[in-house]
C-alpha cells in the first residue's frame, strides 16, 4: 500500500475537468508551441494514418503527480478521445530516473500538439508533490512525525494555489493556508494570525490574541511572537495571558534580524548564524516556557525552512513541534519528456530514446466526446 497523498484514497475515482476547469483555448493550441501545431497540419495532410506511441518519463527520484489532470485534459481537448490507448501511473506513485509514466498511443494529429503542455503539467505537479514529500520525510527524521503546513500562497501567482495545494497533498501535506489550496481535495484553508493583525493593535501581541481569541473561539489559539523582535518575552506574555488556553506560538524571525534574547544575552553567541529563526533561540525559548509551567505550549517555526534544514534541527533535537514552509516547495526541479518511441507498433524513436514498457501502468478507458 502506498504512504502517501491520494494513494491512501483506495476507491475515490480520478479528478476531472469537473475539478480543473481548464481554458477553452487549450484545444485550440493557443498554450502549444507552435512546431507542435505545424506538425500537426502536416499529419493530417499527408500522413493522416501513421500511429504513434508518445511516452512520458523524467530523471530523478520522485513521487508522480498530474496524471489525472493529464488524463482529463487528453478526454476534454484530444480529437476523438475514445480511440486513444492510454496507459498511466496514478498521482502519489514513487518513481524511478527515466521510468514510464504515461503512454498515448494514436493518430499524432489527435493529441500530439498536446505534449508540451502535458509536460508542463507533470512538471510542476511532480517537483511540488515530491519538495513536499522530501519536507514531510524530513520532519520524521527524530522519529515523530511533526505536521508540516503548506505555506506558498505569496510564492507564486495565485491562480496557482488549486494545482500545487493538491501536489503538496500528494506529497503529505494535510495542512495548506488558502481554501484555494484545499480546493480539488475538498478541505478548507487553516491559519492562525499574520503580523498585519498585531500591528492593529500597536503591537501589542496579547490584545491581538485576545481580539483573535474572541472572534473566533472555536480555533486553536497561536500567537505569532515575532512582531517586536522578542520572542521569549513576547511568548511568556501570551502563556501567562493565556495559560492552558494557549496552543502554541509561531516564531517567523526575519533571516536579517537578530532577536533580543541575544543582545540580552550576548555570552551565548558563539560560531552559530544569530539572525532569523535558529536552534539556540528555539532551545531558549522552549526552556523559558517549560520554567514556567508552560510544557504544553507547542512551538512553530516558519520563514526559509527546506528538507535538508529541517533534517539538521531534527538530527539536532530542536525542540520544534511543526513548521511552516513555502517558497522551497514550489521550486520546479523535475522535467518530464514526452517522445514519440514506436510508429505504427515498431520502434522509431530519435537516438538515445528507445520504447521502456512499464507493467505498472494501467489502461486509461477515455470516452466519446458528448
Amino acid at each position: 500500500m502506498k504512504e502517501i497523498g491520494l494513494k491512501l484514497r483506495g476507491e475515490i475515482s480520478r479528478l476531472t475537468n469537473k475539478t480543473f476547469k481548464f481554458d477553452e483555448r487549450v484545444g485550440e493550441g493557443w498554450f502549444s508551441a507552435v512546431y507542435f501545431l505545424k506538425t500537426k497540419s502536416i499529419a493530417e495532410k499527408v500522413v493522416p494514418d501513421n500511429i504513434v506511441t508518445m511516452q512520458f518519463f523524467q530523471k530523478e527520484h520522485a513521487v508522480l503527480c498530474g496524471t489525472d489532470e493529464v488524463i482529463a485534459l487528453l478526454q476534454e481537448f484530444a480529437v476523438q478521445p475514445q480511440d486513444l490507448e492510454v496507459h498511466s501511473l496514478e498521482d502519489g506513485d514513487k518513481i524511478e530516473p527515466f521510468e514510464t509514466v504515461l503512454t498515448i498511443t494514436g493518430p499524432y494529429q489527435h493529441f500530439g500538439f498536446l505534449e508540451g503542455v502535458i509536460d508542463g503539467i507533470l512538471a510542476r505537479r511532480t517537483s511540488v508533490s515530491t519538495n513536499v514529500y522530501e519536507v514531510v520525510k524530513a520532519a520524521k527524521t527524530s522519529g515523530k512525525e511533526k505536521p508540516v503546513i503548506f505555506m506558498g500562497d505569496r510564492d507564486d501567482h495565485f491562480t496557482m494555489q488549486a494545482g500545487d495545494g493538491y501536489a503538496a497533498f500528494i506529497g503529505g501535506s494535510k495542512a495548506q493556508a488558502t481554501h484555494a489550496m484545499n480546493e480539488w481535495w475538498g478541505k478548507t484553508g487553516i491559519g492562525t494570525m499574520p503580523h498585519a493583525l498585531i500591528q492593529l493593535f500597536k503591537g501589542d501581541l496579547v490584545a491581538a490574541t485576545q481580539a483573535y481569541k474572541d472572534t473566533f473561539p472555536e480555533d486553536e489559539l497561536l500567537a505569532l511572537v515575532d512582531y517586536n523582535n522578542d520572542v521569549i518575552t513576547d511568548s511568556l506574555k501570551v502563556a501567562r495571558e493565556f495559560g492552558a488556553e494557549l496552543s502554541g506560538v509561531r516564531l517567523d524571525t526575519s533571516n536579517h534580524m537578530v532577536d533580543r534574547y541575544f543582545t540580552r544575552n550576548p555570552d551565548v553567541l558563539g560560531s552559530f548564524d544569530p539572525r532569523g529563526v535558529n536552534p539556540k533561540l528555539i532551545f531558549a525559548l522552549r526552556a523559558a516556557l517549560d520554567a514556567e509551567g508552560f510544557d504544553h505550549v507547542k512551538i512553530v517555526v516558519s520563514g526559509g525552512f527546506d528538507a535538508p534544514r529541517i533534517t539538521r534541527y531534527e538530527e539536532y533535537g530542536v525542540p520544534v513541534d511543526m513548521y511552516g514552509v513555502g517558497s522551497s516547495l514550489l521550486k520546479v526541479h523535475i522535467g518530464f519528456t514526452g517522445d514519440n518511441v514506436l510508429l505504427n507498433g515498431k520502434p522509431e524513436a530519435k537516438e538515445g530514446r528507445k520504447y521502456r514498457e512499464n507493467p505498472r501502468l494501467t489502461k486509461i478507458e477515455l470516452n466519446e466526446k458528448s
